[in-house]
């Protein structure tokens, strides 16, 4: 008995084994793959590795007689813990800080009041159309929850398109709403499930909306909080005059920490690692000694794009999860309907609040170089119609246990979502580089735009260094006219509030947490006083 338990138990480790070693080739192989069709760019590794994903999950199920498509069964938990704080911290730790906060209403416009328009669009759509075709018994609750899964964009595609050398407007905008959407539909998904809402009434909305500005407000709260402890502890105790490894080590813990705490007190990961990066890349990373800001720079740029690729790749060959297809087997034609709808209702959400909101954030601005045209702003609209790893994992966690449900509305919505995914991601995906060649200005208009844009980024591997110090000098130097009105505070948010910003951040932040002009000097430390710095 105990012999045939060991056994089993040891044929189990070795399946398990043989998995992760085809799965780490299968990742090796989409690096490969993307880096040959790198020149092209019209694939990216994003929808590569979605393609090979959904070529292992045909094999696997022709191998095994139709009986599983996957490798590794899927998993909330290595999504949420373990995947996806890499990517949103990488992202905030690489952002532009002042071409971020120069547009930061505009972004949080699109990001968070856009998605909620999305969502009560994409909500409303669901509950009008599902219930007339019948396909299971949905609550009001799962409604909301497809209005949140699907508000969730993935705008990878559009990004690698994009120059932000050349587009420095566009690219911010692109980039910093699909983060903010990511992070309000995550919190849109958590305040749903918290709410019994199968009885709505006024007090159970207003709770609902000041939970989820709770979240919002309390999540990015903890990140900044966390990012300023990591800089304040390697400023005091600066660990590289012993070792480097020790200061990289700690900044890589203390990232993931904030996201772990947010997860402990119910909050925002994403919302509250992606500010800890921010706080990080502007104060701790300059505590650290030269060797430590290179390892770190790749480091966390290595990790997520390791991890995307995992994403994707996993989401490919979990397509053909047989066990899902079969509960809807005998009602394609309805799985197909439910897909389209989804589709549809994406578009009309995503133009619903894009090209309006574009034209309220166009009403505040003066200067015509910022201001966002209508090809920018389709642009805009285009980025946002992709869907990916967020939607995938959320409608995992609504309708499935542990990856599996036999419930048929619950396996109609988990085959929609994948179909969805697949669809938008690789069809919308490849339409992109065409759209954006088309959409985006001649090279002539682009150099009039260069040459107004206040602040022009050097390079794409390198955003998180540019902190525009030299314009900042340029602001010290002379005086700031202040604001007679709201419109001007509006108008020119870069000439005035980020002044006053520096003017704070030089006189009490930087002394006390470090940052660039900072830097701790430790005779015989790799770091120099006034050393050569990236710019």
């Amino acid at each position: 008995m105990a012999i045939g338990i060991l056994s089993s138990l040891l044929a189990s480790d070795h399946s398990s084994i043989v998995s992760m070693n085809l799965f780490v080739a299968l990742l090796c192989g989409c690096i490969v793959i993307g880096h040959l069709l790198e020149e092209s760019r019209w694939m990216n590794e994003s929808i590569t590795a979605l393609v090979i994903g959904v070529c292992t999950g045909v094999v696997i199920l022709l191998t095994t007689g139709g009986k599983s498509s996957h490798l590794l069964v899927f998993s909330e938990d290595l999504f949420f813990i373990y995947l996806l704080p890499p990517i949103i911290f990488n992202a905030g730790f690489q952002v532009k800080k002042k071409q971020f906060f120069r547009n930061f209403i505009t972004i949080m416009l699109f990001g968070a009041v856009g998605t909620l328009i999305s969502f009560g669009i994409i909500s409303a759509g669901a509950i009008q159309f599902f219930k007339e075709l019948h396909i299971g018994d949905l609550q009001i609750g799962d409604y909301l929850a497809i209005g949140a899964i699907f508000s969730a964009t993935d705008s990878v595609c559009t990004l690698q398109v994009l120059n932000q050398d050349e587009t420095p407007l566009l690219y911010s905008l692109v980039f910093g709403e699909g983060v903010v959407n990511d992070a309000t539909s995550v919190v849109l998904f958590n305040a749903i499930q918290s709410f019994d809402l199968t009885h709505i009434n006024s007090t159970i909305a207003l709770k609902f909306v000041g939970n989820f500005f709770y979240l919002f407000i309390s999540s990015t709260l903890l990140g900044v909080v966390t990012g300023l402890l990591s800089a304040f502890i390697i400023k005091k105790l600066y660990f590289g005059r012993h070792s480097t490894d020790r200061e990289v080590a700690l900044m890589i813990l203390m990232a993931y920490l904030s996201y772990m705490l947010a997860e402990l007190f119910y909050l925002s990961g994403i919302l509250t690692v992606f500010f800890c990066g921010i706080v990080m890349s502007h104060y701790t990373w300059h505590n650290v000694t030269e060797s430590s800001r290179v390892t770190t720079k790749h480091a966390f740029a290595t990790l997520s794009f390791v991890a995307e690729i995992f994403i994707f790749l996993y989401v490919g060959m979990d397509a053909l999860d047989i066990e899902k297809w079969r509960v809807i087997s005998d009602s394609p034609g309805k799985s197909v309907g439910v897909s389209s709808i989804l589709l549809g209702l994406i578009l009309v959400g995503r133009a619903g609040f894009v090209f309006p909101l574009s034209f309220i954030s166009n009403l505040t601005k003066k200067a015509p170089h910022e201001k966002i045209e209508f090809k920018q702003q389709v642009t805009i609209w285009w980025a946002g119609l992709m869907r990916g790893a967020v939607s995938m994992a959320l409608a995992y966690n609504q309708f499935t246990s542990l990856g599996h449900t036999q419930v048929r509305g619950n396996a109609m919505m988990i085959t929609s979502t994948i179909t969805v995914v697949l669809f938008s991601t690789v069809v919308f995906g490849l339409m992109t580089k065409p759209l954006v060649r088309i959409l985006l200005p001649s090279p002539k208009h682009l150099s009039r735009m260069l040459s107004s844009e206040p602040t022009t980024p050097k390079s794409f591997f390198l955003p998180l260094l540019d902190n525009g110090q030299g314009s900042e000098a340029e602001q010290g130097n002379r005086s700031v006219v202040r604001p007679s009105s709201l419109r001007m505070l509006l108008t020119t948010p870069s000439h005035t509030v980020h002044y006053y910003w520096r003017k704070f951040d030089d006189a009490f932040m930087r002394p006390v947490f470090g940052g660039r002009g900072f830097v701790p000097f430790v005779p015989g430390s790799p770091t120099e006083r006034n050393g050569p710095q990236w710019q």
